[in-house]
């Protein structure tokens, strides 16, 4: 029998019962972020429930993208999604429900909470941002939304990079200068060159 958390949380979605909903571990614009237990292997997960996806064209587009990005992008330090949920009705659904492993909280929290961080802990980050950039950019990829809330992060000083909703693919034939959207990557930190709302290789 579903919790009211699960019912509250699940709408009509036949894989629900896979999930055991333990508590709400974010909210913003996009909808809500739950952590889970997945009932058929026992392992804590994150579900991403987006609300309305179809709503807007320019969200349901950064949300396809970011789901195609991910589940080609396979790293240790790049977010992984475990599962999609299908919905029960392939022309009537207006949530999306996304599984992630599952990540305690992100770097902003992390640097915010934390006044005793040494600087092998800040090498470490940057050991581990750097290596997952390279990976990134090497598939010619280019995240143009990094910041700290952005990275999730363990306990153990593990750091996954995550949401690629404003992500670009760059094709080796395309012209060398790239007119990107108005709004690219938060302000203070946004890089040099994305400022004019181009870059060029």
């Amino acid at each position: 029998m579903q919790s009211a958390l699960e019912t509250e949380f699940f709408t009509e979605y036949g894989e629900a019962s896979r999930y055991q909903i333990q508590e709400v571990i974010g909210k913003g614009s996009y909808g809500v972020v739950g952590s889970a237990v997945d009932t058929h292997t026992g392992e804590r997960v994150a579900i991403k429930k987006i609300n309305d996806v179809f709503e807007h064209v320019s969200d349901a587009t950064r949300i396809l993208r970011e789901i195609k990005l991910l589940r080609l992008l396979r790293h240790p330090d790049i977010v992984e999604i475990k599962h999609i949920m299908l919905p029960p009705s392939r022309r009537e659904f207006k949530d999306i429900y996304v599984v992630f492993e599952l990540m305690e909280s992100d770097l902003h929290q992390v640097i915010k909470a934390n006044d005793d961080l040494t600087p092998e802990h800040y090498q470490f980050f940057l050991y581990q941002l750097l290596r997952g950039l390279k990976y990134i950019h090497t598939a010619n990829v280019f995240h143009r939304d990094l910041k700290p809330k952005n990275i999730l992060a363990n306990a153990d000083c593990k750091l996954k990079i995550c949401d690629f909703g404003l992500a670009r693919v760059s094709f080796n034939d395309a012209p060398s200068a790239i007119f990107w959207t108005d709004y690219v990557a938060t302000r203070w930190y946004r890089a040099p060159e994305l400022c004019g709302s181009f870059f060029s290789k």
